[in-house]
């Protein structure tokens, strides 16, 4: 007879391994072997996956992670809800969280939370919080976190130890970063209010998007924008495949990116696309992804690779303000790019301000946004880098100079555009900058926290789920587009000022599509 399996107790990271394993086709009985655990136990830790990524993903320390055993919650779990909510946010905005500053927030979310007792906010429950949480510090002293030099210093100087000892080369080297896009926010003669546009026709701007930048430090390699919308399928997608837009396209109700989204994108979309860029570099294929302390990134052990080699590192919340990538300029020109796009696409379909609102779609966007990251160079990105990695070398001289999209450029092109043509300066930048301190995650308000603790769901924001635009799919034959590219091609031979090219592009099209269709015969 078998002697009896001694007991196994897992820690959340072990658990995590087998999550990964299990997504990557591992089977229970392999895995129950592995790890010396039975059968029974695999199957739970599938069962609780989402339980489990969500805690880990809210947890602050890989390496506490790595020791704890269990997810025991508080025995004031509202309480614990809404001040971890409160923290992540404290954090990510690079403001001050000494002891004091949680004992005071947990005593007012205490009462307003209705709980009943006394509660006694002391350092015993502080190192409890930390502890369940797996929170590294809460600072001591009272002091303003955001924009320390000091702590920009010896962060640069650990990191490029780290690189060093890691063997990797800028190529290697990545930052992400979201941000709020107001799409449809279009300039006027008096003002643009964030959250409000006061173009013709535009009552208010519903038109918000999340947009997720990400680019190694050379700026060589940009991977598609991340795209975070409201509805899971817009109308003016119509029979659209997500997965063949310029962008990488997710929904939330609220259009804001969370901890599920970014941990699809790092697992599906990051992990493949730079293994293929350092393959075809023929570099190692290992990789760092360098982030700030968004709320909606998930902790460094859920945000790695099956091997391990390509990781997330995360900025100190004291110094993401002063040097983390994206915001020194990469986002800034790529808004700008957008817009001044927007408006030059106006000028040359001859519209005025009105129809070209009303016809602009967020697929039309999406398009428009992909190619404003096109657009942003190399340099612009690389030069971004500069204080973290003051090393990397300088492209010549005649890329160096990125052509910026000034406030006289737009005031130009709005001279030509009816109804705008006497827009100030002053409110010219006011649009350029409506969104440049928009957050790409949902920044909650104490009353928005304490609901949250309570379960309670923002009525407005389910209602919003119900109104997802969808409209039935229509399917198209290769005949009927076969039949609209020969149309197409007739009216550009029947117009003298269409150049050879357009009709060319055409008539490629038009060949593709016969390909298609006699594929199809034979089939």
């Amino acid at each position: 007879m078998s002697g009896k399996r001694k007991r196994v107790v897992l820690t959340i990271k072990d658990k995590l391994d087998i999550i990964k394993k299990l997504e990557d086709g591992g089977s229970s009985k392999q895995l129950a072997v592995i790890y010396g655990i039975g059968e029974t136990t695999v199957r739970d830790i599938r069962k609780n996956k989402e339980k489990i990524i969500t805690y880990a993903s809210s947890s602050d320390s890989t390496s506490l992670l790595a020791k704890r055993k269990s997810m025991k919650p508080s025995m004031y779990e509202e309480l614990d809800r809404a001040m971890l909510e409160w923290f992540n946010q404290q954090r990510a905005k690079g403001n001050p969280v000494s002891g004091p500053i949680c004992a005071k927030r947990a005593e007012f979310f205490f009462y307003a939370l209705g709980m009943d007792g006394d509660f006694n906010p002391s350092a015993g429950w502080l190192t409890r919080f930390k502890q369940r949480h797996s929170i590294r510090e809460i600072n001591i002293r009272n002091e303003r976190l955001s924009g320390d030099e000091t702590a920009v210093e010896d962060f640069c100087n650990n990191f490029r130890d780290f690189i060093e000892r890691e063997n990797l080369q800028p190529e290697q080297i990545y930052n992400a970063d979201e941000t709020g896009l107001f799409w449809k926010c279009l300039p006027s003669r008096t003002s643009v209010i964030k959250g409000k546009c006061t173009a013709p026709g535009h009552k208010s701007i519903e038109e918000r998007v999340t947009i997720m930048c990400c680019a190694n430090a050379t700026g060589l390699h940009k991977l598609k924008l991340c795209v975070v919308g409201k509805a899971k399928k817009p109308r003016s997608f119509k029979s659209t495949d997500t997965s063949n837009l310029p962008v990488s396209y997710f929904s939330q109700k609220g259009a804001w990116m969370d901890l599920s989204i970014f941990r699809q994108w790092f697992d599906k979309i990051f992990v493949p696309q730079v293994r293929e860029h350092l393959r075809s570099k023929g570099l190692q294929e290992k990789a760092v992804l360098l982030l700030d302390n968004s709320p909606t990134h998930p902790n460094e052990n859920v945000l790695r690779s099956d091997d391990g080699q390509i990781f997330a590192k995360y900025l100190p919340p004291n110094v993401a303000s002063l040097i983390q990538p994206s915001n020194q300029g990469v986002i800034a020109m790529m808004k700008r790019n957008y817009r001044a796009g927007l408006l030059q696409n106006n000028l040359e379909e001859g519209n005025d301000l009105r129809s070209f609102w009303k016809k602009l779609t967020l697929l039309d966007a999406l398009y428009e946004i992909a190619m404003a990251w096109n657009l942003v160079k190399p340099v612009t990105i690389s030069r971004a880098w500069k204080k973290i990695l003051p090393t990397i070398e300088e492209k010549e001289s005649l890329d160096f100079d990125e052509e910026d999209i000034s406030v006289a450029a737009v005031a130009t092109i709005l001279q030509h555009t009816k109804g705008l043509e006497n827009v100030t300066p002053e409110n010219i930048e006011k649009w350029l900058e409506v969104d440049s301190t928009e957050p790409g995650y949902e920044v909650l308000t104490d009353s928005e926290i304490i609901r949250r603790a309570q379960g309670q769901t923002d009525e407005s924001s389910e209602n919003e789920e119900e109104e997802i635009e969808l409209i039935p799919e229509k399917h198209i034959n290769h005949a009927a587009a076969l039949q609209w590219t020969e149309n197409l091609l007739d009216y550009l031979e029947q117009q003298g000022d269409m150049i050879l090219p357009d009709r060319l592009v055409i008539r490629k099209l038009r060949a593709t599509i016969r390909n298609k269709q006699k594929m199809t015969k034979s089939s």
